[in-house]
């Protein structure tokens, strides 16, 4: 077995990388939806769910920077084309959505789809004993659970 230099197993972090990539694609998705629901948004409850999908989108782009600065930490280079991201994306693309309803539902199937693959490198982060990686998605997934319950709230739906 070759431990990296932080002490790591070297093909087990390369593995987490890889995935971490994976999600780096589809937060760079959802980070972009975010921005278009953020402009496009129309109607009674404009003023309120603009300052939401702002606040969304900043914590989105801080989070992009957590998780490819994490891959850099794991040793490798992270995704950073758009074609890398949309060829690796499972969360949905939301295209000129401007009603309340219909953007709030992108936000939730868009969170749904980042907590399987957050709770996917959790569990491989776990085995290989890569706490740094580890806590970062289980910050991601307590915050993002909490969104989740809130937009479902919101769209008077039960969890």
């Amino acid at each position: 077995m070759t431990l990296n230099s932080i002490g790591l197993e070297t093909k087990k972090t390369q593995e987490i990388a890889n995935d971490l990539n994976i999600l780096l694609a589809n937060f760079q998705i959802y980070y972009q939806n975010l921005r278009g629901i953020h402009w496009n948004i129309k109607g009674k409850r404009f003023f309120d769910l603009h300052v939401k999908f702002e606040e969304l989108y900043t914590d989105a782009n801080l989070k992009v920077d957590e998780i490819a600065e994490r891959i850099l930490t794991l040793g490798t280079t992270p995704l950073h084309t758009f074609e890398d991201y949309t060829k690796n994306a499972k969360v949905p693309v939301g295209k000129n959505i401007s009603q309340d309803e219909k953007a709030v539902r992108l936000i939730v199937d868009s969170l749904t789809e980042l907590l399987k693959i957050e709770r996917n490198i959790l569990d491989a982060s776990d085995e290989a004993n890569d706490e740094g990686t580890n806590s970062m998605m289980s910050d991601f997934i307590t915050e993002q659970e909490k969104t989740v319950w809130m937009m479902k709230a919101w769209l008077d739906e039960s969890i």
